[in-house]
């Protein structure tokens, strides 16, 4: 396999081609992966990918696979709205773990099309603001204002996406709610529990 090397404070790395680019091959395959925080820049690369497979193929499925603690209520936002925007079908994979923000867009997938790999984990939590919370009196009433908005959002869309009620998921993201696979289905996060590939049978000797 051919790489390129780039050296780096003295020391030799190894970088893929783009022909040997594991991101571009998950892209052929239609699939996203949201594999860190989510902040502004994970939220503009899913975004990005979201819009380019769209515009290539607009009938097809798109799958994003995430594994991220969650993060920036806006960035989480961002990834939402464009995830609602799109024509495609967009299925929802978890695997490793879903925080609070991330959570709410593995809800956000298509119905039917939400799955969670068994050693998942789904996190329910209220949402904090990125911003670190300061300043006068009046700037800090503003931010509660806009962090009381922040969370009335976040129950509204988990409870839209869930089947629960608003009052239901309120009560579930004052403390820290941790969820496994086979809860994250009971709660309404994912659809069921996916061991392996649909289409491929599992290996002999496997359960």
């Amino acid at each position: 396999m051919r790489r390129q090397l780039c050296r780096e404070e003295g020391s030799a790395v190894i970088r893929p081609t783009a022909h040997h680019d594991p991101y571009a091959k998950l892209l052929e395959g239609r699939i996203v992966l949201l594999g860190t925080r989510l902040d502004d820049d994970a939220a503009g690369e899913v975004v990005a990918r979201l819009l380019r497979l769209e515009h290539t193929r607009p009938d097809e499925d798109i799958t994003l696979y995430v594994n991220s603690p969650g993060g920036s209520p806006s960035a989480m936002s961002a990834v939402y709205d464009t995830m609602r925007h799109v024509s495609c079908d967009v299925g929802t994979h978890c695997i490793g773990q879903a925080g609070p923000e991330a959570a709410l867009l593995l809800a956000a997938g298509t119905p039917g099309k939400r799955f969670a790999l068994p050693g998942a984990r789904v996190v329910l939590r209220q949402p904090a603001l990125s911003e670190r919370i300061g300043g006068r009196a009046s700037d800090l009433a503003v931010q509660a204002a806009e962090l009381a908005r922040v969370r009335a959002r976040m129950e509204e869309l988990l409870a839209r996406h869930t089947g629960r009620t608003p009052e239901q998921v309120a009560g579930d993201i004052e403390r820290e709610t941790v969820l496994d696979a086979p809860g994250a289905v009971a709660y309404g996060l994912v659809d069921r529990v996916l061991p392996h590939r649909p289409d491929t049978p599992p290996a002999s000797g496997a359960r």
